[in-house]
């Protein structure tokens, strides 16, 4: 019984850092999911378990699966990053949120998208910022991905859901931002995969961001 109680305790605490028997516990959490091949690459093996306890972690703080966590944060200049994808799953399932939408008006170069939902606490229809091919090319995003010329309605939304969730869900996304928008500032080319973590060399850049 004294165990039960002891674990339930430990589970329910906010932080896998709150004291050494929160933090021991994660490590054997850990060390099971970095031994499994279920999870995404950059998590298994030996080298894999420090990111391990970084999913703990955040899974803890956002009330999520671990599961969850680490098939949606990708790492790139050792910085992790959500995908875009997430912070839109997390918009509609967060449950403060009822009818969110993509509307979407003109095409070419005056195409513009825009995320609108219900705020279920008040009632309130709430807007987040509009994003639009123009801003696209005066930010710089257009020239340097190719996807804002073979798909930019796809693109435009998914820089529609991260100011959305910037706006109105900071709290849920810890901060940190989005593997799309560093591919969108990055000179170089960075290949991201969605359903793993990728571990990009250490460099010094000037447009590199943190969180």
């Amino acid at each position: 019984m004294t165990s039960e109680i002891t674990t339930t305790s430990i589970e329910s605490e906010s932080s896998i850092y709150h004291n050494a028997d929160s933090f021991e516990f994660a490590q054997r959490q850990a060390k099971s999911l970095c031994e499994s091949d279920l999870v995404p690459t950059g998590y298994r093996g030996q080298k894999g378990l420090s990111n391990c306890l970084v999913a703990l972690e955040m899974s803890k703080r956002m009330n999520l699966s671990p599961l969850t966590v680490m098939q949606n944060l990708n790492v790139i200049h050792g910085k992790p990053y959500w995908s875009a994808q997430f912070i839109a799953s997390t918009i509609m399932s967060c449950g403060r949120f009822s009818n969110f939408d993509y509307l979407v008006k003109g095409q070419g170069d005056s195409l513009e998208v825009q995320c609108v939902a219900t705020r279920l606490e008040d009632k309130k229809q709430v807007k987040g910022t509009a994003v639009s091919m123009a801003m696209a090319r005066q930010e710089g995003w257009a020239a340097r991905n190719s996807k804002y010329s073979s798909m930019p309605e796809v693109m435009l939304r998914s820089r529609a859901a991260t100011f959305f969730g910037r706006q109105y869900i900071p709290d849920l996304l810890l901060g940190v931002q989005t593997s799309e928008e560093v591919v969108d500032i990055e000179s170089e080319p960075i290949n991201v995969s969605e359903s793993s973590v990728r571990i990009e060399p250490q460099q010094e850049d000037e447009n590199d961001i943190g969180f």
